[in-house]
């Protein structure tokens, strides 16, 4: 099946953007993006750099949190294009802190962007996937929610939520033809830390270091991910250590695997408190 339209939630920068990009120099013809955001100037730069490697796009607003929103985004969708092959549900944020540093205030933001932005916007499009008899659901969700660290219990619980939502629909939806995939990704360099929320300095802290210190760029995640995705994968893990982690978890005795896990948190937890005298 020929797929060339596509909707990227959270397009207007980060891996988005670069998810965007990278379908576009694929030099596909007739290739045609949605840009999704709540940033209306990133939105409408990164559709000018679309249109200029010769993708069709267009940006329209969309806080993935307001059903109407989605709606609205669907029918903008269906207007121009009649409908969309594939979506891109990457749209997210992060947050960090200890267990009894993160208000339930906290937590119900992350859960409210990350996973039931995620669910609105599935919900609404599987509509036209349905009755066009085909479709592909690319769902972003983390390196966390398959090898938690300390520090983020909300955003690695969020995450693997996204992951069992992910095979969940895998199975149910592929009676109407409709396919899902899941990403996770570990630390690459990204904007992810602008939307960071977290009461503790030394977290902010220690998460922009590991962002920093990421070999990968958004850049080299995103081909990746096109290119797996293209590939009809499943789960898709874009780094190499992320996957050595995964199946130490899979084949490990627990109790090893955790042993292990938690001479690392001790390193972490020490890195956390040095960057915070530092302050």
């Amino acid at each position: 099946m020929k797929k060339t339209r596509y909707l990227i939630t959270g397009g207007a920068s980060g891996l988005g953007k670069s998810l965007a990009l990278a379908l576009a120099k694929q030099n596909q013809a007739e290739l045609k993006i949605c840009i999704a955001d709540v940033n209306d100037e990133r939105g409408e730069a990164a559709v000018k750099e679309l249109t200029n490697l010769g993708a069709e796009a267009f940006y329209q607003r969309c806080d993935i949190t307001d059903m109407q929103d989605v709606s609205e985004l669907y029918n903008a969708v269906n207007t121009k294009w009649q409908g969309v092959d594939v979506v891109y549900n990457n749209a997210g944020v992060a947050t960090g802190g200890s267990l009894q540093s993160e208000s339930i205030e906290q937590w119900q933001w992350i859960l409210d962007v990350n996973l039931l932005g995620m669910v609105r916007v599935s919900q609404v499009f599987l509509e036209g996937f349905k009755a066009q008899g085909h479709g592909h659901f690319v769902n972003i969700a983390s390196q966390a929610g398959l090898t938690p660290i300390p520090l983020m219990s909300s955003y690695n619980s969020v995450k693997s939520a996204v992951i069992a939502l992910s095979e969940t629909m895998k199975l149910e939806l592929a009676q109407y033809n409709v396919d899902v995939s899941v990403v996770c990704p570990s630390f690459f360099k990204t904007n992810l830390d602008e939307s960071l929320r977290t009461s503790e300095a030394s977290v902010g802290n220690l998460m922009n270091k590991l962002f920093e210190r990421a070999k990968l760029s958004s850049d080299q995640v995103a081909q990746t991910i096109v290119n797996k995705v293209n590939q009809g994968q499943f789960l898709i893990l874009t780094h190499k250590e992320g996957i050595k982690a995964y199946r130490l978890k899979k084949l490990m005795p627990i109790n090893w695997y955790l042993s292990m896990m938690l001479k690392q948190t001790k390193a972490l937890l020490k890195k956390g408190q040095s960057l915070s005298r530092e302050q």
